[in-house]
């Protein structure tokens, strides 16, 4: 395992993600917990990594320097090198300007980590801190116009670091410096990820649970199905699914998953209609955060409640991936939005959670779906969020506004199946917005709502681009919204990218 240790800033997940693409694991921790971190894992790999947002941190934004005389290699990267400069008897100077910018750089292509690399190249360059002087053991193995050492090595020490951000696409060779670190620097033998991965967690599953019994909350998107079967493979008949409807589901889905499920897997399946319940709870709410938050809260709840009609139940199974945690925010990472198995959770349960995919991202997970015999169907289906339909509902949650939201989206997604897109798209939905606006139905005049419809390509979520549909298509989901659906008037198409957006509306 990789230890990346977050001093803050937008990047740590994209470090994550080319680790992960690597085919090795990784694990992200708060700066102020990497010792304890070290000491439990026992990491083959350091990350420093943090950018000029750290900055305004920097007095208090410090590790416990005993990490630097364990004998592990360390890549630092951004505000990362000038910690590890600092730390290390270097000297750092701040500098006026907190941003980050491509920047042309040459490199000393003898060292080892920058070995075979051109010796120009365009990195995405955090600026904040210079290093003026590198400390007693280290070389400077890369510079531009204005920065003398913009990357720095001591290879006896197995200690590297680099101002730029070699993780984002900006820097042209980015990806060479991670598989370098990892397989020539520590000496990892490349292998397959997702063989080892699943074989892993399958045995860790097993000897944690033991005996016990264990219960799944099963939504019948990818991320449950993908945790239900792995969880399933390690200890069987202990595992129980339950699958909470909380009346938040897209058009017929409650009965196509008990169908499907029913019909693929040997597993103890349980249905629990909940949509009174969740609705209630919901009712006069409009913050986002407080929906996620009570729907998390809620579904734990049900999950207790059966587990007492069930028997003894020790661990509650969740399909959580890594961009689920990264948006809810960890430590030094800001909270963009609470997944309600994340942040949502309630701070007391009666459970223990066992997260088998928690360090993976979404076309991870899909491969190990794959991997571990998933079929085609469950595989690809549309990402859904836990709490469905609530979140792509804006402000309050009321039946009437829901089946609005249903019909409109079964039509949007009839629209792209029957246009063959369903799998050269990666997610695409609709949304009500809240917003009504004047138009003519019947030959009167209607004032009643819009529809948005969002459809995005990514590969693991935690980017997107907008995905463009064909006019054509896209004017026979207009059409089609606007005759079928009584109360929408008005369809409308999100076309922003992620970031500065969300996939989801809230």
């Amino acid at each position: 395992m990789i230890l990346i240790c977050d001093f803050g800033g937008q990047h740590v997940q994209l470090i994550a993600r080319r680790i992960c693409e690597a085919g090795v694991l990784s694990l992200t921790v708060p700066y102020t917990k990497v010792k304890e971190a070290v000491e439990k894992h026992k990491p083959i790999g350091i990350i420093l990594t943090g950018d000029a947002l750290s900055a305004k941190a920097h007095k208090e934004a410090k590790i416990d320097r005993s990490i630097y005389e364990m004998g592990i290699p360390i890549l630092a990267i951004g505000y990362g090198m000038a910690r590890m400069a600092e730390d290390l008897g270097g000297t750092v100077e701040e500098t006026p300007h907190k941003q980050h910018c491509p920047t042309d750089t040459t490199f000393d292509n003898q060292s080892r980590i920058l070995k075979h690399m051109d010796v120009l190249s365009e990195t995405w360059m955090s600026e904040g801190f210079l290093v003026t002087r590198v400390p007693d053991g280290f070389i400077s193995i890369a510079a531009t116009q204005e920065i003398p050492i913009a990357a720095m090595e001591d290879s006896e020490r197995g200690f590297y670091a680099v101002q730029f951000h070699p993780e984002v696409e900006k820097t042209t060779q980015g990806r060479e410096i991670f598989e370098r670190f990892l397989f020539k620097v520590i000496g990892i033998e490349p292998k397959s990820k997702m063989a080892s991965f699943a074989e892993e967690k399958i045995e860790e599953i097993r000897n944690l649970v033991g005996e016990k019994k264990a219960l799944c909350a099963l939504s019948g998107g990818v991320d449950s199905s993908v945790a239900a079967l792995l969880v399933h493979k390690a200890i069987g008949k202990n595992l129980v699914c339950v699958f909470v409807d909380h009346g938040l589901m897209r058009k017929n889905e409650g009965d196509e998953v008990m169908e499907k499920y029913g019909k693929h897997f040997d597993m103890n399946i349980v249905r629990v209609d909940a949509k009174e319940r969740f609705l209630t709870k919901l009712k006069g709410v409009t913050d986002p955060e407080m929906k996620r938050k009570i729907i998390g809260e809620e579904f734990i709840r049900v999950f207790e409640e059966e587990a007492k009609k069930l028997g003894e139940i020790d661990f509650l199974v969740q399909g959580t991936i890594y961009s689920d945690v990264v948006e809810s925010g960890s430590g030094s990472a800001q909270t963009i939005k609470s997944h309600h198995n994340v942040g949502g959770l309630p701070e007391e349960m009666g459970f223990k959670l066992i997260e088998p995919l928690r360090t993976l991202f979404k076309d991870e997970v899909r491969e190990l779906g794959e991997e571990i015999g998933l079929e085609h169907e469950f595989v690809w289906r549309q990402p859904f969020p836990g709490p469905g339909l609530a979140i792509r509902v804006l402000g309050e949650v009321t039946e009437e506004k829901l089946e609005i939201l249903r019909e409109a989206d079964a039509i949007f997604r009839e629209e792209i199946a029957n246009a063959g897109l369903q799998e050269k798209i990666w997610q695409y939905f609709a949304v009500l917005p809240g917003i009504k606006s004047v138009g003519i139905k019947k030959k009167g005049r209607s004032y009643t709502h819009a529809i948005a419809l969002r459809a995005v390509n990514s590969s693991d979520g935690m980017t997107s681009d907008w995905a463009r549909i064909p006019f054509d298509v896209l004017e026979k989901v207009s059409s089609r919204i606007v005759t079928e659906v009584p109360d929408v008037n008005r369809v409308m198409l999100d076309i922003t990218t992620k970031p500065p957006s969300t996939i989801e509306w809230e």
